[in-house]
């Protein structure tokens, strides 16, 4: 049994050699999907070009320009000196946020007045509109917040007396907030399932299409056999997959992996079980190679969208969030991004894990009932 198994084993990895440019495009993707989402999928959205037009031009306006000038998420890209000219800049996209200083700005400031300030911004695009509002709040209250402390430093109180409540913030797990400690650990789910549901199910139809699937069939080689010798290079090159998405991602991204490596690759095991079991339901439906590639990225979409791996299951309608839950990569993620990111163990993990094994049970357990029917 052993000796049939790793022939069969042997001859697939043959196969596989036979083809190095598939070979070399399975080695390749990841890194080009890693590099392309690690820097291109992400919400830090940094230098947004500002137009100003300080119609002021006293210490103090300068010094609040100087306040939103220092912060990475504006770049001080023009001065103008009309609101015409500001809404030509936005209108041809060069400028995506405006600041307008009225004349009488320092004289509002220093008379100790509420001094008001418009700041204008694109919406077009609502992505880079929100993180430009939330900055520009953030900054005038800040500036907002120093010119306060002057006045009353004036007086003579104390810095202390001069804020009630003083609240310090911690950000646990990804301090800096950067989108790529949250987009590698899913690209590892991510590129498992898509590598191992489309060259399992393609493999597979093409012994079919090119009719050796019969000549497998009259060897001694039972089902399960036949089964396991098929799916275990790809297993073997979806770990490699793996590793090589977890060092590029270290080395180009410096993401830590704070938790256990081993219990990691424990659950990639348990969840390819899962996608290899999607790729082989998919070749008992497919009749050729194009339905199978077909039929394999129709199973993707819902995978992207609806696990978290693009957008926050939270911000999702109910009945959206509901067919969520029939998504194995959903708990993956949480799996891979709790591991990787928070350090946490399987009794944090439990009902994911407890999940991840009853969909591997059903969906391995049908694909292979599926497949012995199909054979027969």
């Amino acid at each position: 049994m052993i000796n049939r198994l790793i022939s069969l084993i042997r001859k697939e990895f043959i196969q596989i050699v036979r083809d190095p440019r598939a070979l070399a495009i399975t080695f390749l993707m990841p890194v080009m999907m890693l590099i392309l989402l690690g820097y291109a999928a992400t919400n830090d959205v940094r230098n947004i070009a500002l137009a100003v037009l300080d119609q002021d031009q006293s210490p103090a306006s300068r010094a609040l320009i100087a306040a939103y000038r220092a912060a990475d998420y504006f770049q001080l890209a023009y001065v103008v000196s009309s609101e015409e000219e500001m809404r030509q800049l936005i209108d041809n996209n060069s400028a995506r946020a405006g600041l307008i200083i009225p004349p009488d700005y320092s004289e509002q400031v220093n008379s100790g007045r509420s001094a008001q300030v418009a700041f204008v911004l694109d919406g077009s695009d609502p992505t880079v509109a929100n993180t430009a509002l939330s900055a520009a709040i953030l900054i005038g209250q800040s500036q907002s917040t120093r010119i306060v402390t002057q006045r009353l430093e004036r007086l003579g109180m104390s810095r202390a007396a001069l804020s009630p409540i003083d609240v310090r913030t911690q950000v646990w797990y990804n301090p800096g907030m950067v989108s790529a400690y949250y987009m590698i650990p899913a690209l590892i789910g991510q590129i498992l399932q898509f590598l191992t549901t489309l060259l399992t199910a393609t493999s597979i139809v093409r012994e079919r299409e090119r009719g050796t699937i019969e000549q497998l069939i009259v060897t001694p080689l039972r089902p399960w056999e036949l089964v396991l010798g098929k799916l275990a290079p790809y297993v073997i090159i979806s770990f490699i997959d793996m590793l090589e998405v977890l060092i590029a991602g270290t080395i180009l991204f410096r993401v830590p992996i704070n938790g256990s490596l081993i219990l990691l690759l424990t659950m990639s095991a348990l969840f390819l079980v899962t996608t290899l079991g999607i790729g082989l339901l998919i070749s008992t439906v497919a009749n050729t190679q194009q339905e199978a590639m077909l039929t394999t990225m129709l199973t993707l979409l819902p995978s992207i969208f609806l696990s978290g791996f693009f957008f926050p299951l939270a911000a999702m309608p109910v009945w959206l969030r509901a067919i969520s839950y029939l998504i194995p990569l959903r708990y993956f993620l949480i799996i891979a991004r709790g591991i990787i990111l928070k350090g946490v163990g399987i009794a944090s993990l439990w009902s994911e894990i407890v999940a991840l094994i009853i969909f591997a049970v059903l969906v391995m357990s049908a694909a292979a009932s599926r497949f012995r029917k199909s054979l027969d």
